[in-house]
């Protein structure tokens, strides 16, 4: 059983520090998407011209943008407004990978109830909470900015929510568990 939750362990690991790392590389990519839809908008709406028939909607976690019109124009604007909203989700979700990779690692060979399992836990509910927080409001800002016609619509990904709630849940069961961890210690 023990190797098995060892290669369990592993993978999330390993999984878990990948996707840290894409995320925070997603930081640099949309800061150089943000640039070049300022610095280098014809260019940048020459090679999305060659897709925008096919595929209008840039999404990200929830947050999605209508970035070329009916007619099929692209607009650096709508580009642009993307990519700072993806540019304030990647970094969330980086540190919601980077806390389920520390959780995994303090909890090799050892109890996971534990004062900083619990905090990194609730971490990840807040996180989690955040994102189509940041989401919405970036939807209402790219509304306002570009037009309400630019952006495919403004909502909430329950998910994120949900998922939140969840991890807050079990959050309070692992503090709990802490707490029978030190009544056990402290009768032995």
């Amino acid at each position: 059983m023990k190797k098995t939750n060892g290669k369990v362990n592993k993978t999330v690991k390993i999984v878990a520090k990948i996707f840290e790392i894409v995320h925070w590389a997603g930081i640099g990519l949309m800061v150089a998407v943000a640039i070049c839809s300022i610095a280098a908008g014809d260019w940048l709406m020459s090679v999305l011209d060659t897709g925008a028939a096919s595929n209008q909607t840039l999404s990200f976690y929830g947050y999605e943008v209508t970035f070329a019109n009916s007619a099929g124009e692209v607009s650096p604007t709508a580009i642009l407004m993307f990519a700072i909203g993806t540019a304030l989700i990647c970094p969330l979700m980086a540190m919601i990978f980077r806390n389920i990779y520390l959780i995994v690692k303090k909890s090799e060979g050892t109890t996971p109830f534990n004062n900083d399992n619990v905090r990194m836990l609730k971490e990840i509910g807040i996180f989690s909470i955040v994102i189509p927080i940041v989401g919405l409001i970036m939807g209402i800002i790219t509304s306002l900015v570009i037009g309400l016609d630019t952006v495919n619509y403004v909502h909430v990904n329950a998910d994120g929510f949900i998922m939140g709630l969840i991890v807050l849940a079990l959050t309070h069961i692992f503090a709990y568990g802490v707490e029978l961890e030190k009544d056990v210690d402290g009768l032995l």
